[in-house]
């Protein structure tokens, strides 16, 4: 019996484990490394540090607490201020915890379509000198790149670069969240090492489009990993023989960064299938890397109702609003699975105004038979 096809576009975390992945967790030189002593992960954090340009670097589980080891090592006198997007994933997606477990209080400047923040109002966010009777202290700025919330869109060297100057000539330091800063890398076609030379933090997920099953990887200065260690294990992400996954986290970064490109393509060729459809509008020019946000224009279709039917169809994306839909390409989807996904949405329209037009006609026939009823009476 043949399996059935699922084109998952809910995100790029739905990947799962390659064969050569499997294949080097098994076979992983191990150790306890929260006393340092495992190989394969201290192996991996090298040559993590060495390929984004800094001192060193350290695994952690998630990317989340990839962002709050980085935030609470940076701000670590509780009432510190960080400036971040109001649009960020820090900010709206990590439980607020830099606030809850840091005491860490977040300034806020509004994130523009393309992802970043104004520079006026990034110097105009920090806090005055001298104002510590009254203010939080600022003491970092966090950027996100590529920009989740604005479609994966990437921020440029240029602009990093000028963010980092103004943190520097301000004494704070600088933080980037960098889950997906090799498709950035990959779409503007500079270095990653290049992207991130302005920041004093990186944090880089290896479980989203790179494709390995757990992790995130944080890099800076040594003194800046020291420190993370320790928080790292405070919230208790020190793991044993973490080998096993950083095994596989080298495999994701040595296989899967050239495959990123394909995934860029993949998104545009769905985005340009998508307009196709009268019902649906995907601003092509917004497609930087591997994300298409679907507008749906048709009053009678809602994003619940269009996943719900694509779901029926093994086809399996995320409303992002009641009329946008977020569709996340990955090295996992084939070209075949696109146009599947575009057949797919094709025929949700089609049942979905189908539906709604049995029920206009079904409501006006109980609106005539009250009428006539009422008359009756």
């Amino acid at each position: 019996m043949a399996t059935k096809v699922v084109v998952d576009l809910r995100s790029d975390t739905v990947t799962k484990p390659s064969e050569a992945m499997r294949a080097s967790m098994a076979a992983a030189d191990v150790d306890d490394d929260v006393r340092g002593a495992d190989p394969t992960a201290r192996r991996f954090q090298e040559e993590m540090a060495a390929l984004m340009g800094k001192e060193a670097a350290l695994f952690v589980p998630s990317g989340t607490m990839g962002n709050l080891v980085s935030v609470l090592a940076h701000c670590d006198v509780r009432g510190s201020e960080v400036i971040l997007g109001d649009d960020s994933h820090i900010h709206l997606y990590e439980n607020g915890g830099i606030s809850t477990l840091g005491g860490v209080h977040p300034k806020t400047v509004r994130n523009n379509s393309d992802g970043t923040m104004d520079i006026d109002s990034i110097v105009a966010a920090i806090r005055p000198p001298g104002g510590g009777l009254y203010y939080p202290t600022t003491r970092l700025i966090c950027l996100e790149n590529t920009h989740g919330n604005s479609g994966g869109k990437c921020l440029s060297a240029e602009y990093t670069e000028k963010v980092g100057e103004i943190a520097k000539s301000h004494g704070l330091k600088l933080h980037i969240d960098g889950a997906r800063i090799f498709n950035a890398s990959v779409a503007l076609g500079v270095p990653v090492d290049r992207l991130v030379r302005a920041a004093d933090s990186v944090s880089v997920c290896i479980s989203k489009g790179l494709g390995a099953p757990v992790g995130s990887v944080i890099v800076g200065s040594k003194a800046f990993i020291d420190k993370a260690k320790i928080l790292r294990k405070t919230l208790g992400g020190g793991m044993r023989q973490v080998g096993v996954l950083c095994a596989a986290a080298h495999v994701a970064v040595r296989d899967n960064v050239g495959k990123l490109a394909d995934d860029h393509r993949k998104a545009k060729a769905l985005a340009d299938g998508l307009n196709k459809i009268e019902q649906f509008r995907v601003d092509s020019a917004s497609v930087q890397t591997n994300m298409v946000f679907l507008d749906i224009v048709d009053s009678r279709i809602s994003s619940n109702k269009l996943c719900q039917v694509l779901g029926t169809h093994n086809v399996l994306a995320s409303p992002r609003s009641p009329k946008s839909v977020r569709l996340v390409l990955h090295y996992q989807i084939s070209d075949d699975d696109v146009q599947y996904a575009l057949t797919c949405f094709k025929k949700a329209a089609e049942q979905l105004l189908m539906g709604s037009t049995e029920l206009e006609h079904l409501a006006e026939q109980l609106l005539m038979g009250t009428t006539k009823n009422s008359y009756g009476q």
